[in-house]
């Protein structure tokens, strides 16, 4: 991504940063100065942690219908690279970005929405909210996502195949396949079989992000295999996970989304998308997901 400038929270276990343009989590560290997150190498993938609001993934032919008129909104939404959010509240273990929609955002998102992000701490566990509210007198609708980066191995002597995925619970998963547009072509293969283990290994990722729909797990952690849980991903708001990385990447993101990227098959009606969120006139709509840091 681009330079930005870097803002800070923390505590006596934690270091956070959080880019500025954007609201993207970029670092991580514990008392050993060790770094948990994707350090954005650009050659291979340029983001740390982009944050996924009002859509996540791609829309068919870019753009979606909405009570007749057609509108276009890039890839993953405007959260991302966006260098007008507003930091409207900074303590020394909490910072809220906040974004609100303008006579130009409409032109492009037809909603009158208010878009706050805050990232705070609390011992070794990093919690980020969302605090959606919908300023219009119509429903309003959208998706919400995160897409966390973690620094795969950790050490240099390590290999990407010293660690695995451990899910909360023994899962019998199917995996959601997407086409070369990125757009969900409507075929699922059997993935996960009766196992609360993923093991990593580049290839994984050769066909793209794995997406899963329907798992019983809400916590993900990232495990070395013989020194065991490095990090937990927890995610009981949200109902659908991507799990991805560049093939080429030493890095895996553990994704928790509201929705999902279009179907090759929809009908472009913003109201009918996957896993879309309708929020009432003037109500608020909240979600949190947590990154607890074990090795601290």
């Amino acid at each position: 991504m681009k330079n930005s400038e870097k803002l800070s929270i923390k505590n006596h276990l934690l270091k956070i940063e959080i880019t500025k343009v954007g609201a993207e989590l970029c670092s991580i560290k514990n008392k050993d100065n060790q770094e948990f997150i994707w350090q954005a190498d650009s050659a291979i993938w340029g983001s740390h942690a982009p944050v996924l609001f009002p859509i996540i993934g791609a829309l068919k032919e870019n753009h979606f219908r909405f009570e007749g008129k057609e509108y276009t909104v890039p890839k993953h939404g405007f959260i991302r690279n966006n260098d007008q959010l507003k930091i409207i509240h900074h303590v020394e273990e909490t910072i809220t970005f906040q974004y609100k929609y303008s006579e130009e955002t409409l032109k492009n998102y037809p909603c009158k929405f208010e878009f706050n992000i805050t990232f705070s701490l609390e011992g070794n566990i990093l919690k980020v909210s969302h605090n959606i509210i919908n300023h219009g007198d119509e429903f309003m609708y959208f998706s919400l996502g995160g897409h966390p980066a973690f620094k795969c191995p950790l050490k240099p002597n390590e290999s990407y195949t010293d660690y695995q995925l451990e899910f909360e619970k023994k899962e019998n998963s199917q995996r959601y396949l997407i086409d070369e547009n990125g757009l969900q072509n409507g075929k699922s293969a059997p993935f996960l079989h009766q196992t609360d283990v993923l093991p990593l290994k580049h290839e994984l990722f050769a066909e793209d992000a794995l997406i899963f729909k329907d798992l019983q797990s809400k916590k993900i952690s990232l495990t070395n295999k013989s020194l065991g849980k490095i990090l937990t991903v927890s995610f009981a708001d949200f109902d659908y996970v991507g799990i991805w990385a560049k093939p080429e990447g030493d890095f895996v993101c553990i994704e928790p989304w509201l929705g999902i990227t279009d179907s090759a098959q929809t009908d472009g009606d913003f109201k009918n998308k996957e896993g879309i969120i309708s929020l009432e006139a003037k109500q608020t709509y909240q979600a949190t997901y947590s990154i607890e840091i074990h090795t601290t």
